[in-house]
C-alpha cells in the first residue's frame, strides 16, 4: 500500500473497493423493462448513461446471473424508466431478488414493441437494443431510442452510500 499525502492510503484494485468508492457516488434510479418468455422483466440500474445525441442512444449495464438477462440478451427492445422521488418503493422492489416486480402494486401497462411501460414516471423511452459489450461479469446494453415521454412529474430518485434518496436543494 502506497500513502500519498493529503490522499490517504491506497489500496490494490479489488470488488470490495470498487463497490467502496461507487458508494460515494450518487447516481440517478431508472427500472430498465423487457418482454421475457414467461411475461415482463425487469430491474433496478443506477448505470443509465447518454451515449449518442444523433442517433439517440443510451446504455446500462446488467449482471449475467441476473434474472432478467436472459430476456435482454435476446430481446430486441427495452423500457427505459427514469424513476423519481416519490418511487423509493418501486425502485426497491424492482432491486429485490425474488420479487413480484409486476404484481398489483406495479402500475404499469404493455407500450410499443410489447415494452412494458411503468405508469407515474418523470420519463419513459422505448428503445431498440443495438449491442450488448462483454464487460467482466456483466454487458454493458446499448440501444437506440425510439420514443418517449418526459412529461411525468417528480424530482429524481438517487442511489447514494446504498440507499435511495430525493435530491435536496
Amino acid at each position: 500500500m502506497t500513502a500519498t499525502s493529503g490522499l490517504g492510503t491506497a489500496r490494490p484494485a479489488s470488488p470490495e473497493l470498487l463497490r467502496s468508492v461507487f458508494r460515494r457516488h450518487a447516481a440517478g434510479v431508472a427500472v430498465i423493462t423487457a418482454r421475457g418468455h414467461r411475461g415482463p422483466v425487469g430491474f433496478t440500474a443506477t448505470s443509465l448513461a447518454s451515449v449518442s445525441a444523433e442517433p439517440p442512444m443510451l446504455s446500462f449495464g446488467i449482471g449475467t446471473g441476473s434474472s432478467s438477462w436472459p430476456a435482454i440478451a435476446t430481446g430486441g427492445h427495452v423500457g427505459v424508466h427514469v424513476l423519481g422521488e416519490h418511487q423509493r418503493e418501486l425502485a426497491e422492489t424492482f432491486a429485490r431478488s425474488g420479487a413480484d416486480r409486476f404484481g398489483p402494486a406495479t402500475a404499469w401497462r404493455e407500450g410499443p414493441k410489447g415494452v412494458p411501460v411503468l405508469d407515474d414516471v418523470p420519463a419513459w423511452m422505448v428503445c431498440e437494443v443495438v449491442a450488448r459489450v462483454p464487460a467482466g461479469d456483466h454487458r454493458i446494453v446499448i440501444a437506440e431510442v425510439l420514443l418517449g415521454d418526459p412529461t411525468g412529474h417528480g424530482r429524481p430518485l438517487l442511489y447514494h452510500q446504498g440507499r435511495f434518496n430525493g435530491l435536496r436543494d
